[in-house]
Parts: structure tokens; sequence; C-alpha cells
């Protein structure tokens, strides 16, 4: 782990930019390279110019939305074979996207980032859609009325679709709101490709992983008194007592009314006669 402290520096100046100047596609990528250490983040990076270039050349003059939708699903469904992991959707690669780049599968938050990244790159605007349960795209035009599943094989979606989808996701009647479908910022993507990690991690009891990736997520929500908590509760697995008290104690400051306060104030309790 001796990447962390320069990798940390270089997120940090990256996000620390406005936020449609950030680069999604590098963000990421360092991610991965605390994972992948050899990681060469340039070469990922060309990769997408290269494939960007390619779908760029097969754009005729009718440079309408649709027709671009389709040029770049062929290109990457089609030519590239990209997919959405549907047989093992909790493999952790499918959140690193130097390896779903290489696999050419992910979620639909890692596969969209690519997508966005192309579009990005042929001056085609598009924007991430937050919905609850499952990750969306849509070209960022007002009324445009259309959104694109990149998990599906780039299919586009209507509101109806995007409420029925959820439905099925959630295997009840689910009523789209206000908000489902409003675009979402790129320090959201980020947060939002971070707590996937955090929450695989912390299912399969990799502690230390998903302290780590917490520490992603503060210095993009700093002091956000829900991390800090759940960093603190895996400090405590692993007993570290001093770190789960600072995070613990911190916690309570920022939210001293909590739901959980009493059962905080218990834990720090018994942490205080395990470290005595």
């Amino acid at each position: 782990m001796k990447n962390l402290p320069l990798t940390y520096q270089k997120l940090y100046r990256e996000i620390q930019q406005p936020d449609e100047q950030i680069d999604l596609a590098k963000s990421v990528l360092l991610f991965a390279f605390i994972e992948y250490p050899d990681l060469d983040i340039a070469e990922y990076l060309n990769q997408l110019d290269a494939m960007a270039t390619e779908v760029k050349k097969r754009l005729t003059k009718a440079f309408y939305p649709l027709k671009i939708l389709q040029t770049m699903n062929q290109y990457l469904f089609e030519d590239l074979r990209y997919r959405g992991n549907t047989q093992d959707y909790y493999d952790v690669r499918n959140s690193y996207l130097n390896q779903v780049i290489e696999r050419r599968t992910g979620i639909p938050i890692s596969l969209s980032i690519i997508y966005l990244e192309m579009a990005k790159r042929i001056d085609f605007p598009m924007v991430g859609i937050g919905m609850p349960g499952h990750f969306l795209i849509r070209p960022n035009f007002e009324e445009v009325g259309i959104f694109v599943d990149v998990f599906n094989q780039g299919e586009i979606l209507f509101e109806q679709d995007c409420e029925a989808l959820l439905s099925q996701i959630y295997q009840q009647s689910i009523k789209l709101q206000s908000g489902f479908l409003e675009p979402i910022t790129n320090h959201q993507i980020l947060t939002r490709t971070l707590n996937n990690l955090k929450y695989i991690y912390i299912n399969q009891a990799e502690y230390e992983k998903a302290i780590i990736t917490i520490d992603l997520v503060l210095l993009l929500l700093p002091n956000h008194p829900l991390e800090l908590r759940d960093r603190g509760l895996l400090h405590y697995q692993l007993a570290h007592w001093k770190q789960a008290t600072n995070d613990l104690e911190l916690y309570l400051q920022l939210l001293p009314t909590a739901q959980d306060a009493e059962a905080i104030r218990q834990l720090l309790a018994k942490i205080n006669l395990s470290s005595g």
C-alpha cells in the first residue's frame, strides 16, 4: 500500500477542480491503482481515446443523437462485445475500470463511465442518471426524453420504461419520483462507484480494503458522519481501538442525536475497557 499517499494526493487534486472538469476515467483509474499498483493509467486512457476515435470515424454527417447512440452501441456492444455482468454482478472487478476494459464486462455505473468518456471525446454531451438500483445515462439536451441503459446493451428507454425497470429491480410496483431521473454530478458518480466497492468489501469481510475505500469517499465528502461511523465500526472489527475511537467520537460530535448514538456510546465505553 506504499502508493496510497501519492494516489490520495493525485485524486484530491483531480476532484478539487470544477465538477464538469473532473476527469471521470482518470479518477476511477486512480481508485484502481490502489488495488493494482502496476496499473498504467495512461494506457487505459489511451484505449478510451482510440475507442472514441473509431466511433467518430463511423459517424456520418448526420450527427443527430439517435444516430450517434446507435453507432456507439454497435461499436461497443456488437464489435467489442462489452456486456453487463449478469453472471457475477458483485465481482469486485466489475467496479475497477481497468478490469472492465480488460474483461469487457461490468456493472451499470462502470460501463456507463466508459460510455460517458467516449461521448465526451466525440463532443457529444451526456450525463449520468443516478436512478436508485440501476445507473443510467442520457444525452445532455433539454427535454431529450430518452435514457440509455448501458448495462443492457445500450437499450434506449423512455420514462415509463424506467419506471418498469425500477419495479422489476425491487420486485414491487414503484412510481417514479421527482429526482429519480435527474442528472448527477461527477462527484456523485465517483461516490456511488466507491460505495459499491465499499459494500462489496464489507460483505466479503475485507475490512482493510473497505477502510481504504471509505478514506477515498471522505476525500470527496469530508467528515461525512455516516462514513466516519462506518469506518469507525470497521476499525473496531479489526481491534484498531484508537482509530475506531477517533472516528466514532467525531461521528457523535457531528450527529449527537443520531438514532444509533446511544449504541455508539456504549461501543466507545467497551473500546475504552478493551484498550485499557
